[in-house]
């Protein structure tokens, strides 16, 4: 804690504060807050699982969090260290001198160009294309959907698309089931499907007790 303090406060030493103190403790209070999601370190381990689950999971904190750009970029940057740390050192000094804005996107993206070759990006593409539910449950599916789909952002470029792409992949039971449905949002789709997939597995549940029933009175 006191190693991440001291760099926060070596990062803002750089510009001009207005009130100091009222500046440090709502630092200290954000940082308190993205301390408490334990968030995880990131060395710059040559496998791409790894960076891929650990931006993920960066991500999904700052979505609980309604933080600035800049310090979204800061926060995330503590968890650098070793080699990771020495690329994050290099990106910043460049980012200083080409007085590049601080946002969520950018680090993203210069992060993806490091940790996330090309290779991977093209795999997660071909995952998504061919990725159906199959033993999934709609919930599960919908998961993997929702991962692979930043790969392909042309698949899923507006609403409909994005609709269409998702339905495609169900069971052919369920497709069935959304055949004559109304659909006009990704969210709808979803819950729809779940409907649909809640009242198959309610029907076989029925089917099932009425098949051993007989059985159980004989026996």
């Amino acid at each position: 804690m006191t190693d991440i303090l001291e760099r926060l406060a070596d990062r803002q030493g750089s510009g001009p504060l207005n009130q100091p103190g009222e500046q440090d403790s709502g630092e200290d209070r954000a940082l308190e807050r993205f301390l408490k999601f334990n968030p995880l370190k990131f060395i710059g381990e040559p496998d791409p699982e790894i960076a891929e689950n650990w931006l993920e999971r960066m991500t999904n904190i700052f979505a609980a969090l309604d933080y600035t750009e800049d310090r979204r970029v800061n926060f995330v940057a503590f968890q650098f260290e070793r080699v990771a740390r020495a690329w994050w050192d290099m990106i910043r000094g460049k980012w200083e001198r080409a007085q590049t804005l601080w946002t969520w996107e950018n680090f993203t993206r210069k992060f993806n160009e490091k940790f996330l070759p090309p290779l991977i990006h093209e795999k997660r593409e071909d995952e998504f294309i061919k990725l159906k539910q199959e033993t999934l449950s709609v919930a599960e599916y919908e998961g993997k959907f929702t991962k692979l789909s930043k790969y392909v952002p042309g698949l899923v470029i507006n609403e409909r698309r994005r609709i269409r792409q998702f339905v495609q992949g169900l069971n052919v039971e369920i497709q069935e089931g959304l055949a004559a449905a109304q659909i006009f949002t990704f969210t709808e789709a979803l819950e729809k499907a779940q409907r649909v997939e809640s009242a198959r597995m309610q029907v076989k549940d029925f089917h099932n007790r009425k098949k051993n029933f007989p059985s159980r009175i004989s026996g």
